[in-house]
């Protein structure tokens, strides 16, 4: 585990004085596919940097629905976090495993220091919320000006990015409930992309051509 903190410290261009603090105040956790990291509405005591694995960053509606919003991968944290821990509110996103993943989560109360003490700190933070605005970004484009199918293509791919894999394990309905539509209409969706030969539908399971 300390291989993996230290290799992801050091490609985040941190300092080693900066890098030792971490490792003696954080603590290790291991979430499994499907697990929540961050809840709704709670007020955030930690910060958490993927060390290996992916998880996903939702939003959720008033209606008992939900979008994605983006993923974090290796190496990454969640801007939103930052900010909810720096100002200590409640979440109003929800941050869950997409597979089997290991963190470090770091308690909020150094934050402050680190920002005034560490320049590469500060760097790692404006880098954080410039790599999720611009993807927030890109998922309001998605919403405004792409159709159903386009955004439904940029999902299939974006998860093969994160994930490294070219099949992707997703039941029909649980696709529709990230990207707020139908069942029925995913299950169209998906089918004229098969028949485009851009994608094959197994059970369970999406293979990306």
């Amino acid at each position: 585990m300390n291989e993996l903190l230290d290799k992801m410290l050091a490609n985040s261009g941190i300092e080693p004085e900066l890098a030792n603090e971490i490792e003696q105040v954080g603590r290790l956790k291991k979430v499994t596919a499907g697990e929540l990291v961050v809840n709704p509405e709670e007020r955030a005591g930690e910060m958490p940097f993927v060390l290996k694995g992916v998880l996903k960053v939702m939003r959720d509606g008033d209606q008992q629905n939900e979008v994605f919003l983006y993923y974090l991968e290796g190496g990454e944290t969640c801007a939103m976090s930052i900010t909810c821990c720096l100002e200590g509110r409640a979440t109003s996103f929800r941050v869950m495993a997409e597979e089997d993943s290991i963190i470090w989560m770091v308690p909020v109360t150094h934050l402050d220091t680190w920002l005034a003490k560490y320049s590469s700190f500060r760097k790692f933070v404006f880098g954080s919320y410039q790599t999720r605005f611009d993807e927030l970004l890109m998922a309001i484009d998605s919403v405004v000006f792409q159709n159903m199918g386009e955004r439904l293509l940029k999902y299939l791919l974006d998860t093969q990015q994160a994930t490294g894999s070219f099949q992707i394990h997703k039941t029909h309905q649980e696709i529709a409930k990230e990207l707020n539509t139908s069942r029925v209409v995913i299950s169209r969706l998906l089918k004229a992309l098969e028949v485009e030969d851009k994608i094959e539908l197994h059970r369970n399971c999406i293979e990306i051509l």
